[in-house]
């Protein structure tokens, strides 16, 4: 069985992504070929720093059908990045390395060379300029794909947030029941494609309790009649449910998959249960893309402490694909 390359678009450049991909190697064989699109200047500065001895392939990008590739090496297509320090304070200086990196990753991917994608860390502020609300907005955009959902998975549970990067006060405006209509299908596709069986949904309110004193109550009105309609067409969902409450225990085991009405109301409690022990994924792409779910931990660059396992639970997940 042929498994096709896993792509790793190392992000950031000044942040702990390149030690978590070091740390890699001392885990797992994987059936797919891992390929590094980042700078080999780069690389060797902070392989150095972090005390970490591996050979470096450097792959002509286009003729890659030419090689047989496992790794034994870090397969690495080198993007061009000048920098004379392991680490040094972010800044916009590196957006166009970020850019042209991923400008690489979405070629291959057209070309159907690979249809698996991990991109490192990124500081939005700098790379995104206010012009996408995040990294999943940022590649749906590439491959013209306006219908995708930010799933936070794990296998034992996984979070969707109906609404993603948006300001607080932002949020009421945007819960749409085709919304809502939309993120549901879109999930309940990808498990049945990708994980191998149809999810048990449930769904929190947006207000306190379910409850609003306002006139235009948005769990009345516009999350109830969806659920409705999704139930309608043999969707397994339920809800709205009480954010407060959906979380304990006994509520959460029954379900596969919460969907939220916005980021922190399903990513934190999420990450207060799971830590690293979760992937990124967009669903809706039509490829995979997923990416650790943490950031560039800017505080930690360089002191070889970042815990690996988001990255090395992103990769189990795609190395099981063709």
């Amino acid at each position: 069985m042929n498994y096709k390359p896993i792509l790793l678009i190392a992000g950031e450049p000044n942040s702990i992504f390149l030690e978590i991909f070091f740390k890699l190697y001392k885990f797992k064989k994987y059936k797919s070929p891992l390929i590094l699109i980042g700078s080999f200047n780069l690389l060797k500065l902070q392989m150095k720093k972090l005390k970490f001895k591996k050979k470096i392939r450097i792959l002509n990008v286009e003729n890659l059908s030419n090689y047989k590739l496992n790794n034994k090496t870090i397969n690495l297509i080198d993007i061009n990045y000048k920098t004379y320090t392991a680490f040094e304070k972010p800044s916009k200086k590196s957006n166009k390395y970020i850019e042209n990196c991923f400008k690489i990753a979405i070629k291959l991917i057209n070309s159907n060379y690979s249809n698996k994608l991990i991109n490192g860390p990124i500081i939005k502020e700098n790379f995104l300029n206010k012009k996408f609300l995040g990294i999943t907005e940022y590649i749906s955009r590439n491959f013209k794909t306006k219908k995708t959902a930010m799933l936070i998975f794990n296998k034992e549970l996984s979070v969707c947030p109906i609404t993603t990067h948006l300001p607080i006060n932002m949020v009421a405006k945007k819960i749409k029941k085709k919304l809502i209509i939309e993120k549901v299908n879109i999930i309940d596709k990808f498990y049945k494609n990708k994980i191998g069986f149809k999810p048990k949904i449930a769904v929190t309110g947006l207000n306190p309790h379910c409850e609003s004193i306002n006139k235009l109550n948005e769990d009345v009105r516009i999350i109830k009649p969806a659920i409705k309609d999704l139930k309608e067409k043999g969707f397994n969902i339920s809800g709205p449910y009480s954010a407060d409450t959906i979380f304990l225990k006994k509520n959460r085991s029954k379900f596969n998959v919460i969907l939220g009405m916005y980021h922190d109301q399903v990513l934190t409690p999420f990450k207060t249960l799971f830590e690293y022990d979760a992937i990124n994924i967009t669903a809706g792409l039509p490829f995979v893309r997923v990416s650790p779910d943490h950031g560039p931990n800017v505080s930690m660059l360089g002191k070889n402490r970042s815990n690996p396992l988001s990255l090395l639970k992103a990769l189990i997940f795609l190395d099981k694909l063709k």
